[in-house]
């Protein structure tokens, strides 16, 4: 069976601080957005920006780091997958969730310092 490639890569800031919660089985999970925005200039020389939002989930030890030193509005790189999750609501509708679960979170300088 061939494997496939899912690598997320994001810099960018907190959109919210990371809130922790514990599986049944006490394991830990932290979940916080990373907003970036890319920019441009476009053919007739206007400044142009998009901004988009990320959901990120970390698990066990990486969670904990998370939750103790990132906050709202800090600059951090994001490494890990993407996971898209499908439920049926009780309207029968079906929902997803799009998610980046983290392998490595490391909070860098703001661009002022």
């Amino acid at each position: 069976m061939e494997q496939g490639l899912n690598r997320v890569t994001l810099i960018g800031n907190l959109g919210r601080s990371p809130e922790m919660r514990y599986t049944p089985s006490g394991k830990p999970v932290v979940s916080f957005s990373v907003v970036t925005t890319h920019s441009w200039f476009s053919s007739d020389q206007e400044y142009q920006a998009e901004t988009d939002w990320f959901n990120v989930v970390a698990w066990g030890s990486l969670a904990e780091g998370c939750k103790q030193y990132l906050k709202k509005g800090q600059r951090v790189y994001v490494e890990g997958r993407m996971k898209t999750r499908r439920w049926q609501g009780v309207d029968n509708v079906t929902r997803s969730w799009a998610e980046v679960v983290a392998h490595s979170v490391i909070p860098l300088a703001s661009e002022s310092s």
